[in-house]
């Protein structure tokens, strides 16, 4: 008998929901670990542990939203929330609170199924570089010892800020990262309500790494919400 791919806790309060969700996972090879309420479902992460924890915001007992503020405390594997919240503000709060993604109901098994498997990719550090901090993506390669990008061989020449930027969202290859989680990081606490820096350097780096700067293939924008590092397998 095969090991399970990964333990997940499900904590969704729609016995159907649920009984669909846990039986597509378990064909799927995962493990998943059933919770109707934000108390069960705290409970069930802390005593399982799980390599990641799916949940939906509208819970009987608790937010959702303070369920993952709880949770960030000190679990630190993915969350992906899924809500019938369609609303930008919600994804932006969730993502906030330390969400790693989020997915609108009705939602596609197979679109759920691809990103859990790119949080899990993230979770085992695939994409997080090696020992000597090189990220690589395609034919673009990030020196993080050295401080420079290089692009299928040719050094591309970025300002600080740019590269603090490019940086923040490859080291996170496939999360979506908020516009304030951003500012927060590059910029500075103080820069948190100032999105228009990242669209003039999104803009700037997207000119400099991107074949077509139109179309990118790499910095994608969330619309309202921010934006990620493409993760291609």
């Amino acid at each position: 008998m095969t090991e399970p791919l990964a333990s997940i806790v499900l904590i969704e309060d729609d016995p159907q929901i649920r009984r669909f969700l846990v039986a597509a996972l378990e064909i799927h090879g995962y493990a998943p670990h059933e919770a109707a309420t934000a108390a069960e479902g705290l409970r069930q992460v802390t005593m399982r542990q799980p390599d990641l924890v799916i949940l939906d915001l509208g819970l009987p007992d608790a937010s959702g939203l303070d369920l993952i503020k709880r949770l960030r405390e000190w679990y630190q594997r993915p969350i992906l929330v899924l809500s019938a919240r369609t609303q930008e503000h919600d994804k932006v709060a969730a993502l906030d609170r330390g969400a790693d993604d989020y997915l609108s109901k009705p939602f596609g098994i197979e679109e759920l199924l691809a990103r859990l498997r790119v949080a899990l990719r993230h979770l085992a550090g695939q994409h997080a570089g090696d020992a000597s901090g090189r990220i690589e993506a395609g034919g673009l390669l990030i020196d993080a010892g050295a401080r420079r990008v290089f692009k299928n061989g040719s050094d591309v020449h970025l300002t600080p800020r740019e590269y603090q930027l490019l940086l923040a969202l490859a080291s996170q290859r496939g999360k979506v990262l908020t516009h304030r989680q951003l500012l927060r990081e590059v910029w500075g606490p103080t820069h948190v309500e100032s999105p228009h820096y990242l669209r003039i350097y999104m803009r700037a780096l997207r000119a400099k790494i991107e074949d077509d700067p139109a179309r990118p293939r790499w910095l994608l924008t969330e619309i309202g919400v921010g934006y990620r590092f493409a993760d291609e397998g």
